[in-house]
C-alpha cells in the first residue's frame, strides 16, 4: 500500500514539461487551477485531463497509483454532493434524497478534486526537488522587500519535499518488520 504513495516523488523522463522552467511548470499550475474552477461541463475537464496526461510523458499506471491514497476523500465528497442538491428526486430515503442534479453535481465535483489532485501531481513528478525549491525561492524572492521570508518558505518547502519518500521508505521498513513477527496488517 506504501508503494501506491506517489505525491513528492520524481519521475524521471524526456518530456516536453520536463524540460520547462521550474517557475514556468508552478506559474502553469496556478493557472490550470485556476481553469479548473472556470471550467463548468464535463467535456472541458475530458480536454484538460487528455492534455496534461499526453504532455507529461509521466505513465498514466504511475499517475493512477498516487490517486489510491485519496480515494477515500473522493468517496466522501461523491456522497455528500450526491445528497445536497435539490431537483428531480431519484430515490427517497425519509430525509435523505437523492436527486438527478445531486447525482450530476457528485460527479462533476469528484472529477474535479481528481484533476485538481493529477495537475498537481505533475508538478512534482515533472521537477527535481531542488529545481522546485528554487523556482519557489525565485517567484517569491520579490515579496522579499516587504518581509516575507521567501528563502526560509523554500527551504522549508524542499523540507517537506525530501521527507515524503524518506517517510514512506521508513514506515514500509517498519511494516515489513512487523509483519516479520507476525503482525497481520490485512485484517485491520
Amino acid at each position: 500500500m506504501l508503494r501506491d504513495i506517489t505525491l513528492g516523488q520524481y519521475y524521471p523522463k524526456d518530456s516536453v514539461i520536463h524540460r520547462l522552467d521550474a517557475r514556468t511548470k508552478i506559474i502553469a499550475v496556478i493557472v490550470y487551477i485556476i481553469l479548473l474552477f472556470l471550467i463548468r461541463d464535463f467535456f472541458g475537464y475530458a480536454v484538460a485531463a487528455v492534455f496534461v496526461g499526453a504532455v507529461s510523458g509521466v505513465p498514466f499506471r504511475f499517475i493512477l497509483r498516487g490517486m489510491k491514497p485519496i480515494a477515500v476523500i473522493l468517496i466522501i465528497t461523491f456522497i455528500i454532493n450526491m445528497f445536497m442538491y435539490p431537483g428531480t428526486i431519484l430515490v427517497s430515503a425519509g430525509p435523505l434524497k437523492i436527486t438527478e442534479q445531486g447525482v450530476r453535481q457528485a460527479f462533476f465535483m469528484a472529477f474535479r478534486l481528481l484533476m485538481l489532485v493529477f495537475g498537481t501531481s505533475l508538478l512534482t513528478y515533472t521537477t527535481k526537488p531542488m529545481q522546485l525549491t528554487d523556482g519557489f525561492e525565485s517567484l517569491l524572492s520579490p515579496l522579499s522587500r516587504f518581509g516575507f521570508p521567501a528563502h526560509e518558505i523554500a527551504i522549508m518547502m524542499s523540507i517537506a519535499l525530501r521527507f515524503i519518500p524518506m517517510l514512506i521508505q521508513e514506515a514500509d521498513k517498519i511494516m515489513k518488520a512487523q509483519q516479520a513477527r507476525g503482525a497481520d496488517f490485512e485484517s485491520g
